[in-house]
């Protein structure tokens, strides 16, 4: 049994990175909270405009890997992906049996993929939960994958989030991560750089009258683990075969591993 006084009072004492700040550990989700409660309408949108529309691209790459089940059963889990980007592509590439429950910690965001999927008519294949990545409310061994898309670095315990990822998925079951890694080439990691701190915040004022957020999800990346260092810890968290593939030549990373 956990110790929740003593659990909490050592949690307290720990601290942790917010983008380039270092804050108290229990105080960085709520934090957190905030930037995607400012830039939740706009999400969408601004991924676009951020990444040229390269994000549409890598998104089809990483489901086309996700294999669901054309015929039977697929329970699929998608974590931070409140607006239904994965979800919605994971329902039209599976079977009239593909289920996603879409899960995010954000109540705004998940506002936004409920309406989208009406929108696009799939409402009846999606579920919608508003909860943690680091206690998820599912039963051991529920779904047939997991996938979290530019979610993970924003978790305060990412240890936590791996272990439960491991928990619900079912054995055989494949995890997957989306997150934007380290540029290989030194020259486009310069240009990257100076984009990301430049344009990008700028870009966020422009268009929702804050460029905070988007200062804080860019330093937010690079503080993420090198990709190497990202599948030591997957495979901490006790997946096999784990592996990891550099998108844009770095830009982003598709981790996997499966639970065996």
């Amino acid at each position: 049994m956990i110790d929740v006084k003593s659990s909490s009072s050592e949690t307290h004492d720990q601290h942790t990175h917010f983008g380039f700040s270092e804050v108290p550990l229990d105080e960085k989700q709520g934090m957190v909270d905030d930037v995607f409660h400012k830039v939740a309408q706009r999400y969408d949108i601004m991924n676009d405009l951020m990444s040229g529309g390269l994000h549409r691209i890598w998104k089809d790459v990483f489901v086309s890997r996700v294999h669901p089940s054309k015929t039977a059963p697929f329970n699929h889990l998608d974590v931070a992906g409140g607006t239904g980007d994965i979800a919605f592509r994971v329902v039209q590439a599976g079977g009239p049996k593909t289920k996603v429950t879409v899960l995010d910690i954000n109540g705004d965001m998940l506002a936004v993929g409920r309406e989208r999927a009406e929108q696009k008519g799939l409402a009846d294949r999606l579920e919608f939960v508003e909860a943690n990545a680091e206690s998820l409310p599912f039963e051991d061994n529920e779904f047939d994958a997991y996938t979290i898309a530019f979610g993970i670095r924003n978790v305060p315990r990412i240890d936590r989030a791996l272990a439960e990822a491991y928990r619900v998925l079912k054995r055989g079951g494949k995890f997957m991560c989306l997150e934007f890694s380290q540029v290989e080439t030194p020259v486009l990691a310069k240009i990257y750089e100076s984009y990301s701190f430049s344009v990008i915040p700028a870009i966020g004022r422009l268009v929702t009258g804050d460029g905070e957020p988007y200062r804080y999800l860019v330093e937010s990346i690079r503080q993420f683990p090198a990709a190497e260092d990202f599948a030591a810890m997957i495979e901490k968290a006790g997946f096999q075969r784990v592996s990891f593939t550099r998108l844009t030549n770095g830009v982003v990373a598709i981790h996997s591993g499966w639970k065996l």
